[in-house]
């Protein structure tokens, strides 16, 4: 054998130990793929007896068992390797001789081939130490966060979010709306809002998981005339308490379920074609999270499921509730009982469509939506509180990626109400417009433009002392709607700081606020910090 064929028949022994990813800081080799070992050089489909290694494999196939090859079934000799990979080779190769002179078969290896790998261990001595002293860090390494690590089977995720807010000074048409503005919004002045949220996920196996989380808030945007300026981190100023206690399972791989006392409702069962919601990180405000109808009931315990019935179509459903004496808690109305189900196809790659009903009965007629015209019916002087609801909602959602950076879209809802036992009904409009603009100026930002009208009432027949519109206007029994629309305008901007904080400043403009055509418009100014661990 001539020593250029022995140089090439070495060099092919190194590469066919090559199946380890690239050492960190060298470029990646085009793919990450394990490789298999093959017994026959025939198995190799890129291997050709023409080729010039052909019998140089087919040899250490016999001789030496140490020829790997792709899931794919090909070598790909011809891929360039850099100095790093070469030495970690014959790093291996030298590994290999030694078992084989361990299983006293050492009169396999030829002396040459000895000689030959003690010649190449001299010249690449300094990679073999790098490279050594590499795995040694990465062990080190590893070792800790095993040490330090909060428990082996349950991570700990969480949101601390810093919002600073205020809005412009305005008045509004108070009750009775008589073209009067004559009363003053008593909350203006700049303030501060704390939201902390910390979860932890137990995972039990490959299928299954605990799911709970803490969550807790000082501070709120109280007093205010209308709910139109809420922003999404504000829900009311509340102590630490239980949010999410819940577990999922996987009944079969493509449906799953979810039961839990605590944190069971739509808007975090069905899936949100619009990707960017999310009240820490998303859109600034409340009713740009999502359609307004998804929050109705805002249940506690119950159970979800999700079907994944076709490759792009799965269907969600839900049953929630908080009833006294199922899941008491002194957070929430009482009594509501919710249900829904929900449609969610992706046509194309490029765009996402959700189709959902809502079924809800409310003790006191509010869908606790916590914006626009959520409570249905007003306070009976003479029952002195106001009446029980049953809903009927229908809703869709529609997001189009235009390209990478760019997603339109929006969402339509449409409520329909009855007092249980007596005549009328009540009906209410939502809608909302879009723009998302991703790893706007730098990888990670979120820009954001959102124009859309919160939950009106746009038509009442409900008994006279229950119908909103009326109360508010006359108080005569007259059916209709409300006589204004509220009309929000959102701009906001997400800079993503790094993996963990993102400071997020954003403009909220209302137009008629209260659906009431004679209140001052007003802006909301919002500089909301969130830290993510």
């Amino acid at each position: 054998m001539s020593q250029r064929l022995r140089d090439r028949l070495l060099v092919g022994l190194l590469l066919s130990f090559i199946s380890f990813p690239a050492i960190a800081g060298e470029p990646e080799a085009p793919e990450a793929t394990e490789l298999d070992q093959v017994t026959s050089v025939s198995q190799l489909t890129d291997v050709q007896p023409t080729d010039w290694a052909f019998q140089a494999l087919q040899s250490l196939v016999e001789r030496y068992g140490c020829i790997a090859g792709y899931p794919d079934k090909t070598f790909r000799g011809n891929r360039a390797l850099t100095r790093y990979e070469f030495a970690a080779g014959l790093n291996a190769c030298l590994d290999r001789v030694n078992e084989l002179i361990a299983a006293s078969t050492a009169d396999l290896v030829k002396q040459e081939d000895l000689e030959k790998l003690k010649t190449l261990q001299t010249q690449f001595s300094s990679e073999l130490t790098a490279l050594r002293g590499k795995v040694d860090t990465l062990e080190a390494r590893t070792a800790k966060l095993e040490s330090q690590q909060f428990s082996t089977t349950t991570k700990m995720n969480g949101f601390s979010v810093i919002g600073v807010q205020g809005r412009t000074p305005n008045r509004g048409d108070r009750n009775p709306r008589d073209g009067q503005r004559d009363t003053d919004d008593p909350g203006t002045n700049f303030n501060v809002i704390t939201n902390n949220y910390l979860s932890f996920t137990t995972q039990f196996s490959p299928r299954d998981f605990l799911y709970f989380a803490f969550w807790q808030q000082n501070g709120s945007g109280d007093p205010r005339l209308t709910n139109d300026a809420r922003v999404g981190y504000d829900a009311g100023g509340f102590p630490l308490y239980i949010s999410d206690l819940k577990y999922h399972f996987m009944v079969t791989d493509k449906l799953v379920g979810m039961v839990g006392t605590e944190g069971i409702y739509s808007s975090l069962a069905f899936r949100g074609p619009n990707r960017a919601e999310g009240a820490f990180t998303g859109p600034v405000s409340y009713f740009a999270q999502r359609n307004p109808i998804l929050n109705i009931g805002f249940g506690r315990g119950g159970v979800a499921f999700d079907w994944q019935f076709a490759k792009r179509a799965s269907l969600q459903a839900i049953y929630s509730t908080n009833i006294p004496g199922f899941f008491p808690n002194s957070i929430g109305g009482k009594g509501h009982n919710t249900a829904g189900v929900q449609l969610a196809v992706t046509p194309t790659d490029q765009v996402d469509v959700a189709l959902y009903y809502i079924n809800n009965y409310s003790p006191n007629g509010q869908l606790l939506s916590f914006v626009g015209d959520a409570q249905l019916t007003a306070i009976d002087p003479v029952r002195g509180s106001s009446a029980p609801t049953q809903t009927n909602a229908f809703g869709g959602t529609v997001n189009w990626q235009i390209n990478p950076r760019l997603n339109l879209g929006g969402w339509f809802g449409y409520t329909n109400s009855y007092i249980p036992g007596e005549s009328g009904r009540v009906e209410t409009t939502n809608y909302m417009v879009y723009l998302n603009f991703l790893d706007l100026f730098g990888k990670g930002n979120l820009g954001g433009l959102y124009v859309g009208q919160p939950p009106k009432i746009t038509r009442s027949s409900l008994p006279i002392g229950s119908n909103i519109p009326d109360s508010l206007n006359t108080g005569l029994g007259r059916s209709g709607g409300q006589p204004g629309t509220t009309t929000h305008v959102e701009a906001f901007y997400r800079w993503q700081l790094n993996n963990n904080i993102s400071v997020t400043p954003g403009l909220i403009w209302i137009i008629q606020p209260g659906h009431t055509p004679d209140s001052d418009s007003f802006v909301t100014g919002v500089v909301r910090t969130t830290f993510a661990f």
